[in-house]
């Protein structure tokens, strides 16, 4: 009744929504929305009623529309509407959609003429509907009544921009003709989002209400105030029409017969009225359909392309059959070993760059997890020398030792390698989850056999837990073996006799090389102990007070320099007759200070006879002390615990030698072991868990699935597999019928050209002041209308269906086109 204009476009584009609706997929044909803008009661919700042809929107006087409502039409069988916040209730009269949008409206705004942007979605299913997207606005209003903001006016034009600036939005530009056209605002905002006038279409109203002696003739004829796609005329409903329920069939009649009879436009009235304003929107919607089906086109036949290898294995397929379920089982163990292998080994198949898995998150436990967990176990230096002290003393007793006992020796290496027990357990187990992952991983791909999934996952697991435990034997055992003999006489062991020989040399080297250097050799060319910031902090106020420098301890002296470049050098202390006192901690001084002080009573710095050095915290002072004594560098005295130790522990020079021998057998022996630990460990775990595991995927796993005597229950499938099947089955049937429907529809249509561009310069543009307002609407001053945003541009569009069946478009909010200036209304709860 109100779209015969496009009754020949309507079966085909319904044959195309038939075939992929079957299989929930929209016909992604983009229809351009249409908005309605227009002044307050300009007649923008009569021309709406008149496209759908039925009686479903709020009347009255005043600002009526104050929510935008988003009209969706859906071709269909039966005639009835949906709300989004009434999801499931039918309408099955169109009065009580009338009802439904007054209760809705009144729910966010009140009664009292207040508005909101959030808007109400309605859906109107009708055999004489073509898919498209229809937007009713609020009229554009300059003084606020009843409850509404001052800003009002600001409001209203934000929420119109919303939607105007969607390319795909064709502008229905509504102006009562007994008003100035000139000012027209609904033309003002169409030009600023659309200067060339490709979507705007002038639509005069209120033609039967102009004063006596007046006509629009100038205007309707394109002659004054020109638009490049022109005006057209309609004569809606009056109010006491609508009082007296006359329908949309007679006022179409009556509008006819006012264009035929008017001496102003009876000549010109075949393009005027509510049919004609019909007839050029389905060339719009044609010419979009058009320019939309290549492109669709080519994207169904991609979607046929990917599902016709699937579909043809669907369609020959028996989930009953006995053969094809054994077949089924063999082919997907063999890709699960295969997929498994490729992970462990490495294949260039279907490569991940963003993480690490498999074969190479193992690889990286073995060369930097594994050897980090090492380096963290290293003793503290302070406590292993007091180990050391405490075992030489324990073993001589109450004799007093003249050679360093070799039972020390051993009784801390022994102690040292039995700690490696903990780093070497963690190992196996960062390898085992890491098998495990890799199992989840590939066993994915059965989730179509969920019986067969949980009890392959269940096997291997197992297995895997199996070898974690044999491996865990294994290693435990090999540090039993370490722990069962000391070899001292490794090739690669310094050894009791060359233990203090080889620190004497050091020392020697050390000499020689700053003496061949004129006393000045450069850090790289020492054995550096130890770097970092310390703070002289006896220096005078007068020589310029405390200052931090960079300092270098090597195995023969402490320099410092200006910075960590270390280019400057400002002095070099050697570490002869050197020993270390504490420091209490100043009231006044953040620094934990430490001193190093001369034992021939000399000065040891310049003028100084101590000099006094600060760290940040206690622990740096620790660690600086512990280097100290491997340099060499002991404390002046020893504080004797309650249990009297400690008194002689670090000043008898004879035991200091021993604890320093000893010291440096300790790190020999331990370098070895981990360097054995370090080979041995990712052999053992390779051998034991991962080859193991591997090889019992490719050999043994189909064996032991068919051990469980229920393969045919195994090979149940999912209730989502068979839904996956059936759907593939009936989409690739679909796609095939809508490509031959788009066949049908890209032959029987053709394209009518754009009208030539016209001069707009007549239109008054918006006022681009909106910075200097935002102060004045807070104030309640009322300043010029809002600017219009830069329009988007958009490309590449599809269009879809969202989950609640809605038609959207791609690249636009769920519910409007691009926002300007706020973000996109929110959907309104469900009663």
């Amino acid at each position: 009744m109100g779209n015969r204009g496009m009754e020949d476009l309507i079966p085909l584009v319904n044959r195309l929504q038939d075939a992929l609706s079957s299989v929930g997929q929209s016909c992604n044909l983009m229809l351009p929305q249409i908005a309605v803008v227009g002044g307050q009661s300009a007649g923008k919700s009569s021309v709406l009623e008149n496209f759908v042809g039925r009686d479903f929107l709020p009347r009255g006087s005043g600002i009526v529309t104050r929510r935008p409502l988003i009209l969706q039409l859906l071709s269909a069988n039966t005639e009835y509407g949906e709300f989004l916040h009434c999801k499931g209730k039918k309408f099955t009269h169109f009065d009580e959609i009338c009802k439904e949008v007054e209760s809705e409206t009144y729910r966010l705004t009140g009664s009292n003429k207040g508005i909101s942007p959030v808007p109400i979605n309605l859906r109107i299913y009708s055999q004489h509907v073509l898919n498209l997207t229809l937007v009713d606005l609020p009229g554009i209003t300059k003084v606020p009544v009843g409850d509404q903001p001052a800003d009002i006016e600001y409001q209203i034009r934000d929420m119109i921009m919303q939607y105007i600036c969607n390319e795909n939005c064709l502008i229905l530009a509504v102006t009562p003709a007994n008003t100035d056209l000139a000012n027209s605002d609904a033309l003002k905002l169409a030009k600023d989002v659309d200067p060339q006038g490709q979507r705007t279409i002038g639509v005069i109203t209120k033609l039967d209400l102009m004063d006596d002696g007046t006509d629009a003739r100038e205007i309707l004829e394109n002659r004054l105030l020109p638009l490049r796609r022109g005006y057209i005329g309609v004569v809606n409903r009056s109010q006491k029409d609508i009082d007296g329920k006359k329908d949309i069939k007679s006022a179409l009649l009556a509008e006819r017969k006012f264009f035929l009879s008017h001496p102003a436009y009876k000549h010109m009235a075949e393009r005027m009225g509510t049919p004609y304003l019909q007839r050029i929107l389905n060339q719009q919607l044609t010419n979009h359909i058009r320019d939309t089906l290549p492109a669709f086109c080519s994207h169904l036949q991609s979607q046929l392309l990917a599902l016709n290898k699937e579909a043809e294995e669907y369609r020959s397929y028996s989930p009953d059959d006995p053969a094809r379920r054994t077949k089924t089982l063999l082919q997907l163990v063999q890709r699960l070993s295969v997929d498994f292998e490729k992970l462990i080994e490495g294949s260039g198949d279907k490569v991940d760059t963003v993480h690490l898995s498999g074969g190479a998150k193992i690889n990286r436990i073995f060369h930097e997890r594994f050897p980090y967990e090492l380096v963290k176990i290293e003793s503290d230096e302070g406590k292993l020398r007091r180990e050391i002290n405490f075992a030489i003393r324990n073993i001589h007793g109450v004799r007093t030792g003249l050679f360093t006992p070799d039972m020390a020796f051993e009784a801390i290496v022994k102690k040292q390698i039995s700690i490696l027990k903990g780093p070497c357990i963690k190992f196996i187990e960062m390898v085992s989850q890491e098998l495990i992952s890799t199992v989840y991983h590939c066993i994915n791909k059965l989730s179509s056999f969920p019986k067969l999934q949980n009890e392959t996952e269940r096997i291997i697991t197992s297995e895997i837990r199996e070898k974690e435990s044999k491996c865990r034997d294994q290693v435990l055992l090999h540090i039993d073996i370490q722990l069962a003999y000391i070899n001292t006489k490794h090739e690669d062991f310094i050894g009791f006799t060359d233990g203090q020989k080889t620190y004497s040399q050091i020392k020697k080297k050390v000499f020689a090389r700053i003496t061949g250097n004129k006393g000045v050799a450069p850090p790289s060319s020492l054995i550096v102990i130890r770097k970092g910031w310390l703070t002289i902090s006896n220096i005078s106020i007068m020589k310029g007070g405390a200052k931090e420098y960079w300092f270098i301890l090597t195995a023969e002296s402490l320099s410092w320099f200006r910075d960590d470049e270390e280019k400057e050098k400002k002095y070099m202390l050697p570490l002869d007759n050197l020993k270390l006192r504490d420091v209490e901690k100043g009231l006044m001084s953040s620094k934990c200070v430490f001193a190093l002080v001369n034992t021939e009573f000399r000065n040891v710095y310049k003028d100084y006879k101590c000099l006094e050095l600060g760290c940040n915290s206690q622990e740096e002072v620790d660690s600086w002390k512990a280097s100290l004594l491997r340099a060499g560098v002991y404390p002046e005295k020893v504080t004797v615990d309650e249990h009297g130790n400690g008194a002689r522990d670090l000043t008898d020079p004879q035991l200091e030698r021993q604890v320093e021998t000893i010291r440096s057998l300790v790190d020999s022996y331990m370098s070895i072991i981990h360097k054995t630990i370090r080979d041995i460990m990712p052999k053992t775990v390779m051998h034991i868990m991962v080859n193991s595991v591997k090889e019992f995927i490719s050999s043994e796993l189909l064996a032991q699935l068919y051990a469980l005597g229920e393969c045919s229950v195994l090979m149940d499938e999912s209730p989502e597999q068979q839904q996956h099947r059936e759907e593939v089955l009936r989409k690739h049937a679909a796609l095939k019928e809508a490509l031959a429907v788009i066949g049908e529809i890209s032959t029987s249509t053709c394209t009518t050209p754009l009208p030539p561009p016209v001069d707009l310069s007549w239109i008054q543009p918006s006022s681009p002041t909106l910075s200097k307002n935002v102060t004045s609407i807070k104030s309640g001053v009322r300043g010029p209308a809002p600017p219009v945003p830069r329009v988007p541009t958009h490309t590449g569009h599809t269009a879809s269906q969202s989950s609640n069946g809605f038609l959207q478009l791609a690249g636009n909010p769920k519910h409007a086109p691009s926002v300007p200036r706020r973000q996109p209304p929110a959907v309104p709860n469900v009663k």
